[in-house]
């Protein structure tokens, strides 16, 4: 099958809107991301005025997209492998051109019917955020030349939160949601518990882990966009998720 790869989300649906993934094929490519070796200096200034601000910062590798691919409800996409200086610097440019960000949520929702967040500690890049236990795909990530979406989802809430989704019954179906090139895909996680005991168990988590990335978790009850300061990736989340429940 042909892919129409290009970076513009022409034939895309409308930005802010959800809408099912059928399939998600990322591959990594070798060689340097066109973006970092335009900008490798510019983001390097200001990386130290980053870290000048936020010490604990850390430099790692992480895969950011040249192009993507929406044919048949799925998602295609062929990235490189960039220091996160360089991510933090396109983050800034008003248009975001030269490179699209992919992620992914494992949205861990309670017995109760709310969603289980977590609220960003003070010293990293999100400061006071709320959203989705998540992060950037990275090189953990990375099997036979491709990302696992999956995996990453199953790490990263894992890390941030102390919770299995291998304990959870997922739902069959991925969706995705696009705004200012930024791609979200997820994937809702049902537990047996209700919210304030998953949030009791995240609490206890964040006592002996070992990277202190949170600073709490929130149960999500509505889709008020007051309610939480959210990470702009949650709102179309939150208004899918609640129009869609029936105590929502």
């Amino acid at each position: 099958m042909s892919f129409a790869f290009s970076d513009d989300f022409s034939g895309w649906p409308p930005e802010k809107s959800v809408f099912p993934v059928a399939s998600i094929d990322l591959r990594v490519l070798a060689g340097e991301h066109p973006y970092h070796l335009q900008n490798a200096a510019l983001a390097g200034e200001n990386w130290k005025h980053e870290i000048s601000a936020k010490p604990e910062l850390f430099d790692g590798r992480m895969v950011f997209q040249h192009q993507l691919a929406l044919n048949d409800g799925g998602i295609s996409g062929r990235g490189h492998i960039i220091p996160f200086s360089t991510f933090l610097w396109w983050r800034k440019q008003a248009e975001r051109r030269g490179g699209i960000h992919l992620f992914a949520f494992g949205i861990m929702i309670s017995s109760d019917g709310a969603i289980i967040a977590v609220r960003m500690g003070a010293h990293t890049a999100n400061a006071g955020q709320v959203y989705c236990a998540a992060g950037s795909l990275d090189l953990d990530d990375i099997s036979g030349g491709r990302c696992d979406v999956e995996s990453n989802m199953r790490r990263e809430v894992l890390e941030e939160t102390g919770m299995d989704l291998g304990d959870a019954a997922p739902d069959t179906t991925y969706y995705a949601s696009h705004f200012r090139r930024t791609v979200t895909v997820f994937r809702l996680f049902r537990f047996a518990l209700a919210a304030d005991e998953m949030i009791d168990r995240i609490a206890a988590h964040m006592l002996v882990a070992e990277d202190k990335e949170i600073a709490g978790a929130v149960a999500i009850r509505s889709a008020d966009h007051s309610a939480h300061p959210y990470n702009v990736a949650m709102l179309p989340i939150i208004d899918w998720y609640f129009a869609n429940t029936k105590d929502g």
